[in-house]
Formats: structure tokens, C-alpha cells, sequence
């Protein structure tokens, strides 16, 4: 309950089938990035110190890659399939860095449904305004599911 009122249950197992897809789009601000960074007190120069990323091959401040995968992990919680789902397993690949201010669309599309197991299995791949893979990866998720009464 947040401020009095039952949240809406997110797409229940048999609400999901094979192809059922999701875009995002977000733009890679340094207010998040300040707002990640202190919530986590990471302090890696690399992250946030433009003099300091340009001695590296980088050559620029980047993203930290687990903000891309909270960014993931958000979207799933809130649309696909949405609240109530829980996270059970990932893998992630990230081929090349993020950078700041970079525009990112994620999309994510079911891949398997198990009723049985009561879990679906996402795909997930991000792309920058180069059209340059940042993110892909495999999520392994289980819907809502309400106990019985």
C-alpha cells in the first residue's frame, strides 16, 4: 500500500505470450547520474570526473553499468510484466560504454512462457542514437501471482 491505496497487480502468466515487446527511451542525465552515485556512495572517478576519464581509453566520463541495469529492472517491475513480478535470474553483456548524455531505447520482448513454473523469460537489448548495441542480456522473471484463498 503506498499512501493508502492498493497498487495494480502487473500481467499475471497467462496474460503473457511469446513476442509480447516493450520500448523505452531514456536520456543518460548527470542528475541521475549524480543522484545513482550518491546512492550508492560509488566514488569511481571514471563515472563522473571528465579530467580523470580522459587519461583513460574511455576518453570520457561513461554510465556505470549497473544504472543500465537498474533502468532494466525498473521497466520490468513497472510494465512487463509489472508490479508484483519478482526478478529470478540475468545475464548481461555490455559491449561497448555507455556515455553521458547518450539517448538509450530499450526494448524487451518475452521469449518464453513456462505457466507451469510461473516464469517468462525476456530479452533485452539497448541501443544508443548510433544505433550501437550498449546493453543485451536475458531475464528470467515471474509474473504476479496471488496466493490462494
Amino acid at each position: 500500500m503506498l499512501l493508502g491505496k492498493i497498487s495494480k497487480m502487473g500481467r499475471k502468466i497467462e496474460d503473457l505470450s511469446v513476442g509480447d515487446k516493450l520500448t523505452i527511451t531514456e536520456k543518460m542525465e548527470d542528475k541521475d547520474l549524480l543522484l545513482y552515485l550518491g546512492l550508492t556512495n560509488d566514488n569511481n572517478p571514471l563515472y563522473i570526473q571528465h579530467d580523470y576519464a580522459s587519461q583513460t581509453l574511455f576518453e570520457k566520463p561513461i554510465v556505470p553499468p549497473i544504472m543500465l541495469t537498474g533502468i532494466i529492472t525498473s521497466a520490468i517491475s513497472k510494465y512487463l510484466p509489472g508490479p508484483g513480478s519478482h526478478l529470478r535470474k540475468q545475464s548481461l553483456n555490455f559491449p561497448i560504454p555507455t556515455y553521458h548524455y547518450s539517448v538509450i531505447d530499450f526494448t524487451f520482448e518475452v521469449k518464453e512462457v513456462h505457466v507451469h513454473t510461473n516464469e517468462v523469460v525476456i530479452q533485452v537489448f539497448a541501443q544508443n542514437q548510433d544505433e550501437q548495441t550498449v546493453v543485451e542480456g536475458v531475464f528470467h522473471v515471474s509474473p504476479p501471482l496471488l496466493k490462494n484463498k
